[in-house]
């Protein structure tokens, strides 16, 4: 996981660069005051603080559709470029409108960083750290507010200090950046994927693998180019093809799906549990604590039974089946590897030109995606038409009993298969159905725990071991539903580059699974903004004054300007720990753990603000409830509710229209900053502190309440499973709301 833990770091250097220019304004604008007179202006003065918000709320409201036309790199290296130039016209400002403009320049560098910046991260990053590395935009924002707030105050002990070099430095950095950019930063796999440009995506996962054979991401990549569709929760038993599960509760032999390992002859079999809904799985599973709870979202239970039914002992990088990525004919007759250029796949009178050039020929692509296998339905009729050509190769599709299937584990204990039935239609002839699962096992009592999940190398279940799996049932993304109604012949795909080429839809906003995800994502930015971190860092320079650190500071001879910036440095440097327990935690305990264990820290924290507030008490009292109330808030704002969201904003979208739903989610936070931004001064005046406070924590209750009843949990899952589950739980909350 190395390659893709230094691309993450790399990429959150766009954070360090927002952390370092918020630090710098704030030291800087004490001199450019003076410099401009800008005492009887304050409008004005207030402006060239607020540009780069302007600019960031702007660039946001595109970025997202560009992102998903462009790609994400491309819109990085625009966003270092207007961090650079910004810097270099900060560096030569003549006058205030001068200062204006590149402000508002740094503005657009800023809004594309924190937009695209955790989405890249995502699409990245391994699913077992992937919260871990989208907390880095977190840590590197802090610590590029602590380094620049150190240089600030340096500058700010000189004789005659620079407000011009204080901005211009920021050019240094954002040149570092953008070398990191050109030289070092990938374009994202799953971007290239829904481009069609197979070869690329395919070089970039094993630079971020690893190693050769990355043939089980890849499908995956593939199948998230779907947006919607058709999906269902069945439960299946796994285990050797032999009589021990002949007395389960299990359906006929004909329904069965043969599963094939790496070794000739090895084999597991999966049969449906007969009469399994989806309902009745989540009844069954899901939380229990949960469901006793009015109004809470039937998708958290479903999430949540997902990590509560994880085995016992086993890791998030436990596989089902530790070396399932290939599956072949039971005899061994068939090829192992079939040629295959994944970007020049020709059909029969048609030709997919290669995004990569005619020398990317991808013949050792080991992705179970296209090839032609025989099926019992294909020896009964004539060749197939146009477009039914593809089956499946390196998990080729055989013939098995009834069913066959190829499976790759695609992280977090999850695995990818495919599933091949030959039945028998209303008018008597026969026709297939191709299904795409994603399979995860389940701890279940006693007998039904096999030893598959302690299994190491290749070694199979020994005799009367199975293993009980949940199963996410739907259509795979080369299978559409447009296709279904030509009604080809065999296991009919179309080439990944005529899926691509597809793109972003605005109506694909308004599926059901993208509508829920939306108000998630949208929900849980707006609450972040009004939780109060804009408050208590306008009130943390007068509550440390309180506590009689500006009165030691002046005494050493600090002047009250560089006495701020101190303590504003200070003050940053308490977030950079919380932020590294967050790290450690977030793939362990969880992104929905944190917050609810997190939040109401925060509550307790400003009550108390507010009681102090209120209360008469010695100065020495206040002053030391006040600040040790401050560091609470500040140290579990940033373990949880400061990065999360962003975290879940870049998990829970398809990747077809991720950007574009990435954009809407920052969109609600640059307004909620600018509403709480110029309406802080106002309430301040209207209902003072402890008004003010009140108001954040009863936000804050909203907010844990919001996040019981509508966040799930995400850690550990791919994030195609994580979409296809928001589908499946729209449709049950909507069934839900019906009954």
């Amino acid at each position: 996981m190395r390659g893709a833990v230094w691309v993450a770091v790399a990429a959150s250097v766009g954070n360090l660069l927002q952390g370092w220019d918020n630090a710098t304004i704030a030291g800087a604008v004490l001199y450019i005051k003076r410099e401009f007179n800008l005492d009887s202006e304050p409008a004005l003065e207030g402006l060239i603080v607020a540009m780069s918000l302007i600019g960031a709320t702007l660039v946001t409201t595109c970025s997202g559709a560009i992102a998903d036309w462009l790609g994400r790199r491309p819109m990085l290296i625009i966003s270092s470029v207007f961090y650079f130039v910004s810097g270099i016209v900060m560096l030569w400002s003549p006058n205030v409108y001068v200062l204006l403009l590149a402000r508002f320049l740094d503005g657009l560098g800023v809004g594309l960083a924190v937009t695209l910046v955790p989405l890249y991260i995502s699409e990245t990053a391994p699913p077992e750290i992937r919260g871990t590395l989208n907390t880095l935009p977190q840590f590197t924002g802090s610590g590029g507010m602590f380094i620049s707030y150190c240089m600030v105050f340096g500058m700010s002990l000189m004789e005659s200090p620079s407000w011009r070099l204080m901005l211009g430095v920021l050019s240094v950095p954002s040149l570092v950046y953008f070398v990191l950019m050109i030289f070092f930063l990938p374009e994202s796999p799953r971007w290239l994927v829904s481009k069609g440009r197979m070869h690329e995506a395919k070089k970039v996962l094993q630079k971020l693998c690893g190693r050769e054979d990355v043939s089980g991401e890849l499908a995956l990549l593939v199948e998230g180019l779907a947006v919607g569709g058709e999906a269902s929760l069945e439960e299946y038993i796994i285990g050797p093809p032999n009589d021990q599960m002949d007395d389960q509760d299990i359906s006929n032999e004909k329904d069965q799906i043969k599963l094939y390992g790496t070794e000739q002859g090895l084999s597991w079999v999966a049969r449906p549990i007969s009469g399994q809904s989806a309902v009745g799985l989540v009844s069954r599973h899901g939380s229990m604590a949960s469901q006793n709870v009015p109004l809470i979202d039937p998708l958290v239970t479903l999430f949540g039974s997902v990590h509560e039914k994880l085995p016992e002992g086993g890791s998030m990088r436990s596989m089902l089946f530790p070396h399932f990525g290939s599956m072949f004919s039971v005899g061994g007759n068939q090829p192992r590897n079939e040629e295959w250029d994944v970007e020049s796949v020709a059909r029969e009178g048609e030709e997919y030109p290669s995004d990569a050039g005619g020398g990317d020929s991808d013949d050792n692509l080991q992705s179970p995606l296209i090839s032609r296998q025989a099926t019992s339905l294909d020896r009964e009729l004539v060749p197939p038409a146009h477009g039914s050509a593809f089956s499946m190769r390196h998990g080729s599709l055989v013939q098995g009993v009834g069913e066959a299937a190829g499976s790759t584990g695609i992280g977090g204990g999850w695995q990818l298969a495919w599933k091949w039935s030959d039945k028998e239609g209303p008018d008597g002839k026969k026709e297939g159905e191709f299904k795409r699962i994603y399979l995860h096992p389940e701890a279940v009592p006693g007998s039904r725990r096999g030893s598959m999940f302690s299994i190491h190398g290749g070694e199979g279940p020994m005799n009367g071991e199975f293993i009980q799996a949940a199963a996410l049932v739907s259509q795979p993304a080369l299978y559409p539903k447009e296709l279904l109604e030509q009604h080809p012949i065999g296991p009919a795909m179309v080439h990944p580059a005529e899926t691509a080429v597809k793109g972003p839809s605005w109506k694909d906003l308004f599926e059901p699974g993208v509508k829920h995800a939306l108000v998630v994502g949208v929900g849980i930015q707006i609450l972040q903004q009004f939780s109060g971190i804009n408050g208590v860092l306008y009130y943390t320079p007068q509550i440390l004054e309180q506590a009689g650190v500006g009165v030691l500071l002046l005494n050493l001879g600090i002047s009250s300007a560089s006495a701020s910036l101190l303590i504003s440095a200070l003050t940053t440097l308490l977030m950079l720990p919380s932020i590294a327990v967050a790290m450690r935690l977030m793939d362990i305990a969880g992104r929905r753990s944190l917050l609810l264990g997190t939040i109401p820290i925060l509550i307790a924290s400003l009550i108390i603000l507010v009681l102090s507030s209120i209360i008469s008490m010695g100065s020495v009292v206040h002053a030391a409830i006040s600040t040790i109330s401050v560091v609470l808030y500040f140290c579990f704002f940033v373990m949880g509710f400061g990065p999360i969201p962003n975290i879940l904003c870049a998990e829970i979208f398809p990747t077809r229209v991720r950007g574009l739903c990435i954009a809407i989610c920052a969109l609600a936070f640059w307004i909620g900053d600018i509403i709480v931004t110029y309406s802080l001064p106002v309430m301040l005046k209207s209902v003072g502190l402890a008004g003010v406070f009140g108001m954040y924590a009863v936000v804050c209750l909203i907010s844990w309440g919001f996040v019981f009843m509508k966040v799930p949990e995400t850690k550990g899952m791919p994030l195609e499973v994580i979409t296809e589950f928001f589908s499946v739980g729209a449709k049950q909350a909507a069934a839900a709301r019906n009954n």
